[in-house]
């Protein structure tokens, strides 16, 4: 976390300028075998990458119900650690089959569980809209998206995981949707906006 220096001495004439702390956002793209997870600090319309990693629960002979409390238990491990402001989750994409679908949902909801239980405020953003504030095109495929979150984040090198980029990705979004979503609260008297 920034820590910012405390000056000595007041003037009376100039108002003290405070430092501006910069917003830990994390994105999270949830899976049931694989959850990728990736916290971006954001001040000043700049972002530059935390760390990142995915929560794999895959295993042999592994229900859902246990694959479940692994995801539970390593999040709340990152969230711990991380003491992100802001999270940012995808929300699900209704094209998959029924069987997926109903997984999904499961490894959703474990997230915003954590995610609730530590206090942290979530956003959702749609597949679509996360592909159009990172690349400008809502149809973006995976490795289009995988490019420019490497480029926007500095040229970072991410590896061949999608599950990665897409979390950076969702982070991405709610960082360049956030001011937004703040002007919006606050137009509205403090009520928090719905899903973006």
């Amino acid at each position: 976390m920034c820590k910012t220096s405390t000056p000595t001495s007041r003037s009376t004439t100039t108002p003290l300028r405070s430092a501006i702390r910069p917003a830990r956002i994390l994105g999270v793209d949830p899976g049931s075998l694989v959850t990728g997870w990736g916290l971006v600090e954001s001040v000043s319309n700049r972002c530059r990458l935390v760390d990142c990693s995915v929560i794999r629960t895959e295993g042999k002979n592994c229900t859902l119900a246990e694959r479940l409390s692994r995801l539970y238990a390593e999040l709340e491990a990152v969230v711990r650690a991380a003491e992100p402001s802001a999270a940012a989750v995808e929300s699900p994409f209704h094209g998959a089959n029924a069987r997926s679908a109903l997984q999904l949902a499961h490894a959703r909801g474990v997230v915003l569980a954590v995610l609730g239980a530590a206090g942290v405020s979530v956003a959702e953003y749609t597949p679509a809209t996360v592909k159009k504030s990172v690349t400008g095109d809502g149809r973006a495929g995976k490795e289009q998206v995988r490019r420019m979150v490497s480029h926007l984040l500095g040229r970072v090198r991410l590896g061949g995981s999608r599950d990665l980029s897409d979390a950076l990705a969702v982070a991405l979004c709610h960082a360049a949707a956030a001011p937004r979503i703040e002007a919006l609260r606050r137009a509205e008297g403090g009520r928090r906006p719905g899903m973006a």
